[in-house]
């Protein structure tokens, strides 16, 4: 993995635990890009050392799924089986699609197998192999909508 794929793995898994804690604590813009700017990015957290993000990147997925919120969350409920709801995701779960559903709209410069490829990496960091499986289908079906 060359250092700008690495770079850019850093900032999708960052900007889902940003996103996260958005969600959970409404800590607005601002103080939450500055925290991950100067406390986690890069950072050594509990004798782990984290990879270095492409910061730009990084702010351009979290400004860009708060900014674009509501149509995301409405692409991704009709990708959704029937008696399932957003709401009923886990929270984590959310904000990896979240980010992906961005990523898929708005950023055509990264090709749609590889930012897929790079949600279930993600997903895979938090959950077992049947939710990675999860990502890949409903980012696969979102993709196919919108690209």
């Amino acid at each position: 993995m060359n250092q700008r794929t690495q770079a850019r793995s850093a900032a999708r898994l960052a900007a889902v635990q940003a996103l996260y804690q958005h969600e959970m604590e409404a800590t607005a813009l601002a103080p939450l890009l500055d925290e991950f700017h100067m406390h986690r990015l890069g950072a050594e957290i509990d004798d782990d050392q984290y990879a270095e993000a492409e910061t730009a990147f990084f702010d351009d997925l979290v400004k860009g799924v708060l900014a674009r919120r509501e149509e995301i969350d409405a692409l991704l409920a009709g990708k959704l089986a029937r008696g399932w709801s957003l709401a009923r995701l886990d929270k984590t779960m959310l904000q990896i699609l979240r980010a992906g559903a961005y990523e898929l709209l708005a950023r055509t410069d990264v090709p749609t197998a590889a930012a897929i490829s790079e949600y279930v990496d993600v997903a895979h960091a938090f959950f077992e192999a049947t939710e990675a499986k999860f990502v890949n289908g409903v980012l696969d079906a979102l993709a196919k909508a919108v690209r």
